[in-house]
């Protein structure tokens, strides 16, 4: 068997040589759709996708997958019912021997064409939405494992080897002000100060020409990453290094960031003064989980110390560390959207857990992953199991965590009363523990319940809440999400100028920093992109369901970018409907099968 290319102009080749194509477009793209799939598609799926204008779909169904095992040179593969690869191996493919995490990064540098590229199917408008939605996947899995590639030779001393992936990452991604980071932070450290600050100016300019923002300072400040270190004198060793530790963690939990980070920054100095493997892995890790909880903006220097937290882990044979850094990363992938690359991390973080404490934090993390993408039996399977696990441990905080995670799960799905009991729960144990931190996101969970029973005085309250608490705690987060319930409520009163300004409200803060919680930028459009409709602005929701498609695509959001669909169909394209209910097809949520069968009426007051 020789390769499948997939990427560029598709072609098979053996030994190096190309055999002749299949006849036809529609061969390519089904041949991709059984390849790339998580399940084997059945027969009858196939030929409604491919095949609905013929006049025997399932015979010329038969005849294309006939056609395809010839020119594979194959007997064993695309056959049954559903239609399975057969003993086609995964590194037949290159796309999915370049998106394998255990395989060879180099031929990555290489991989900057599109999934078939030059190919189109404006006969099949369902089979040309898969394949543009397909396209943005497969180039978020390339540009993941570019950026993983980057961060482990970075956080392995070997930032001349960085620089090309962090590179090709920018090349393929140059929106994405983290891969400009990256690759600032790549030439920094291999002591290129020089193109490092060009490439600050480079990414600055293309952030404000293309998108009108301003770069975070975190893009500035990567420019001197090799030459971070505390300015405090060295104390006297591991004393010193442990009392920096527990100093940096309770100034976090106080809520005094910066103190508490400049503490971590100190220990995991004095660490590497002791020469002590576990000590570093452990101030490494505490430095990397407060980076990317406690400070916004800094999931890319988060995530690289995280990497060299990791390092010191294995040398020391600190399991626990390690459990923790694994998730750690993992949820750094979650908030990014980068599905394929947060459940490596998490797999490994679950794998090494052994107690109830660690698994309930791992399983909390697969759940909002698991949420995020539209599986909501996982989610549901594992946020119970988290949250039974963090009340064996005691783990009140988790508890609260996982609760208000299933809680916006239940919500998704229109599930009031389910819903409303978790996010009780969920409050009642944040009451208790005086997390005023956390406090806006089930509050404002609990709000939207309130709205949707028709109880708009009380949502109107929590929300208002929700929003004062969150801008004083100063998270994009709860902002975004509970300036969009106002506008909710705004919407549910008639008020519909008032409903546009909280979603634009809305729009900004959950993006108004780089490291955004993606799903909750997707959510957040959905939402501003209904109201749009609703008052008959096209005009302001055309681009906007454009973002969603794309941002939906790329991170896998699948209910997402059913919703971006069923969007284009009340803008009038007459193929989104019928692209809808294909791409529903996988996500088992009712509410979303309410939307298809009525896609037509208000989106924002139901």
């Amino acid at each position: 068997m020789g390769t499948i290319r997939l990427l560029g102009p598709p072609a098979i080749e053996r030994d190096g040589r190309p055999v002749r194509a299949p006849r036809g477009r529609k061969a390519w793209v089904l041949l991709a759709y059984v390849l790339l799939a998580e399940r084997p598609p059945s027969r009858q799926r196939l030929a409604e996708l491919f095949f609905a204008d013929a006049e025997d779909p399932l015979g010329a169904l038969r005849w294309t997958l006939a056609e395809l095992r010839r020119a594979l040179g194959r007997s064993d593969v695309l056959t049954g019912d559903p239609v399975a690869r057969g003993g086609l191996p995964d590194d037949a493919v290159d796309v999915r021997r370049l998106t394998d995490e255990l395989g060879d990064p180099a031929p990555l540098l290489g991989a900057g064409h599109e999934l078939l590229e030059g190919v189109h199917m404006a006969s099949c408008p369902e089979a040309e939405s898969w394949l543009a939605v397909e396209r943005h996947r497969v180039s978020a899995l390339v540009e993941s494992r570019l950026r993983q590639t980057a961060v482990a030779l970075l956080a392995g001393g070997r930032a001349a080897d960085a620089v090309p992936y962090a590179a090709r990452a920018v090349e393929l991604n140059p929106l994405e002000e983290g891969n400009h980071e990256l690759l600032v932070r790549s030439l920094a450290m291999a002591g290129d100060r020089t193109a490092a600050l060009r490439q600050v100016a480079a990414g600055r300019d293309v952030l404000m020409r293309e998108l009108g923002v301003e770069a975070s300072v975190a893009l500035t400040e990567a420019a001197s990453a090799a030459s971070d270190s505390p300015r405090t004198p060295a104390l006297s060793g591991r004393a010193a290094a442990l009392s920096q530790l527990d100093a940096g963690r309770a100034a976090i939990v106080a809520g005094a960031v910066d103190p508490g980070i400049q503490s971590l920054r100190r220990a995991v100095a004095e660490a590497a003064r002791c020469r002590d493997p576990q000590l570093q892995a452990r101030t490494l890790t505490a430095l990397g989980g407060a980076l990317v909880h406690a400070v916004r903006g800094r999931d890319e220097e988060g995530a690289l110390v995280l990497h060299e937290a990791l390092r010191f882990a294995a040398a020391a044979g600190d399991r626990a560390t390690a459990v923790t850094a694994n998730r750690e990363l993992g949820y750094v992938e979650v908030q990014a959207g980068r599905r394929s690359a947060a459940q490596g991390w998490l797999s490994r973080a679950q794998e090494l857990a052994e107690t109830d404490a660690e698994l309930a934090a791992i399983l909390g993390v697969r759940g909002q992953n698991a949420s995020d993408e539209g599986d909501y039996p996982a989610s549901f399977t594992y946020l119970t199991d988290s949250i039974e696990r963090a009340r064996t441990a005691g783990d009140d905080r988790q508890e609260a965590w996982s609760l208000s995670i299933l809680a916006r799960a239940h919500l998704l799905r229109d599930e009031r009363h389910q819903a409303a009991v978790a996010a009780d729960r969920s409050l009642r144990i944040v009451h208790e523990q005086r997390w005023l931190a956390f406090l806006p996101w089930p509050q404002a969970l609990r709000a939207e319940v309130h709205l949707r029973n028709g109880e708009v005085a009380a949502a109107a309250d929590a929300f208002e809440q929700s929003w004062v608490l969150g801008c004083q705690v100063g998270d994009p987060c709860w902002e975004g999400f509970a300036a969009r319930g106002l506008g909710l409520v705004s919407a549910g009163r008639g008020d519909r100028r008032a409903a546009a300004e909280w979603l634009t409200e809305a729009t900004v803060r959950c993006n108004r920093t780089t490291d955004r919680y993606h799903w909750m930028q997707g959510h957040v459009l959905d939402t501003a992109i209904g109201a749009a409709l609703d008052r008959g602005d096209d005009d302001l929701a055309r681009p906007l369901v454009a973002s969603l498609g794309t941002l939906a695509a790329r991170d896998g959001m699948r209910e997402l970018v059913v919703r971006a669909q069923l969007h284009r169909h009340r803008l009038g394209d007459g193929g989104a409907l019928a692209t809808a209910r294909v791409l529903a097809a996988d996500v088992d949520n009712p509410a979303l099968t309410v939307l298809i069968d009525d896609p037509d009426r208000p989106k924002v007051t139901r």
